[in-house]
């Protein structure tokens, strides 16, 4: 049987895309977030969010503010849902942190921003910002911590969902010969420095990595089976 690590705890739903795949599932958290005790500034309109985590930290302090004054600018399509499901607005939508600044610059840059970001945040977007002179305030509100654990054997696919989960995964365990698959391109950049052999989602979302792995894996459990009977057509 084939085995596929993901470098995250699946929620029952997402276990289940892999219950009738004949792949086994192997699963941990490679990261632990830590919420930082600092005070978001509240009297901003525009706030940019590259993960859920900068979200759940906003969320926590503005209990009982008016969300209608807010606009927010994010990274990611759950992202996008979790501030919409809170009935904030979100003027822009991005994939990456690179493209959203991109949009920011194009439709937003006479606005002033607040960046709310972890420790293991990646530099284009404050790069874009500051280089054309966009108005921003940046507030470290999560840190990332990585969480080494060794696997005394190789699994035949990886879930990757960010470039932080494979470092944490490289501190005690090897690639081998297993196929990375990845949330997104700034991860298979990270996933490049290791192999060649990676796979991204068609579209940013865990749910889309489990069905690309699915995909791959089961195809190759085909063809080796295929092979097997080829070889000995009384199997």
């Amino acid at each position: 049987m084939k085995t596929v690590l993901s470098t995250k705890i699946l929620t029952p739903s997402q276990k289940e895309l892999f219950l009738n795949s004949g792949l086994g599932l192997v699963e941990y958290d490679a990261l632990q977030i830590e919420m930082l005790d600092v005070e978001i500034p509240l009297d901003f309109q525009n706030y940019i969010f590259t993960s859920k985590n900068a979200v759940k930290a906003f969320l926590t302090q503005v209990e009982g503010t008016d969300f209608s004054k807010f606009r927010a600018f994010c990274v990611g399509e759950k992202t996008a849902s979790f501030l919409t499901e809170e009935s904030i607005e979100v003027v822009e939508t991005a994939e990456n942190a690179s493209s959203l600044a991109e949009k920011i610059l194009e439709n937003h840059a006479e606005k002033t921003f607040v960046f709310l970001s972890g420790n293991q945040r990646r530099e284009e977007l404050p790069e874009v910002l500051k280089k054309n002179n966009v108005q921003y305030k940046e507030v470290e509100v999560y840190r990332t911590q990585l969480v080494p654990k060794a696997f005394h054997r190789n699994f035949d696919g990886i879930l990757f969902f960010s470039p932080s989960g494979i470092r944490s995964y490289l501190l005690e365990n090897n690639i081998a010969n297993s196929t990375l698959f990845c949330i997104g391109e700034t991860t298979a950049m990270e996933a490049k420095k290791h192999t060649e052999h990676i796979i991204i989602a068609n579209k940013p979302t865990v749910e889309n990595v489990l069905v690309q792995a699915i995909k791959e894996l089961s195809s190759r459990t085909d063809a080796e089976r295929s092979r097997s009977t080829m070889r000995d057509p009384n199997k």
